[in-house]
């Protein structure tokens, strides 16, 4: 099952902190970015998947030295749809977040400077889609399936946050 069919099913599931709302509040973020910025949403669709690429490494390298637990207390802590430098410094070192930067400037076109303004609200972005699987009750108990599928703990490589926006902006449209 894909990362959106995931979040979808976080959706509709009570006993998970997905809804409609969480979605459009990320949707309307990606939408304020791309006016700001003055490029096209789907310029920061890029920006954010090549975000949450580095944001699974990290998260990853978390799970495998802490626990799944450890990885879910960061999306816990940290998501959300308002900037947050604490969120990138936590998963980023400098160096990180730099090659980051450059990476995201080499395939859409933006300054890096631009993008490294953009990180501290493109980590909780990503985080916060990451937090609809959470379990609704108790969000650091019971596993989540967002989570999980981001992390591909099935080993299948389907895995990116820009094809989960754009599928978002349409389901919610």
């Amino acid at each position: 099952m894909g990362l959106f069919d995931q979040i979808l099913g976080a959706v509709a599931n009570p006993n998970q902190q997905g809804s409609l709302g969480q979605l459009g509040s990320i949707i309307n973020t990606v939408n304020q970015l791309s006016d700001r910025t003055g490029t096209d949403p789907s310029t920061i669709q890029s920006v954010l998947s090549i975000v949450g690429g580095q944001v699974r490494s990290a998260l990853q390298h978390k799970q495998a030295t802490d626990g799944n637990e450890a990885a879910q207390t960061l999306v816990n802590e940290y998501a959300g749809t308002s900037p947050n430098p604490q969120a990138v410094d936590s998963l980023f070192s400098a160096g990180i977040q730099q090659q980051v930067a450059e990476i995201a400037a080499q395939r859409t076109g933006l300054d890096a400077g631009i993008v490294r303004q953009l990180l501290p609200l493109a980590v909780p972005l990503v985080l916060n889609f990451l937090k609809s699987g959470a379990n609704a009750q108790n969000p650091q108990t019971g596993g989540n399936p967002v989570l999980n599928s981001f992390l591909d703990t099935d080993g299948d490589g389907d895995v990116d946050i820009a094809d989960a926006l754009q599928m978002a902006s349409r389901y919610i449209k």
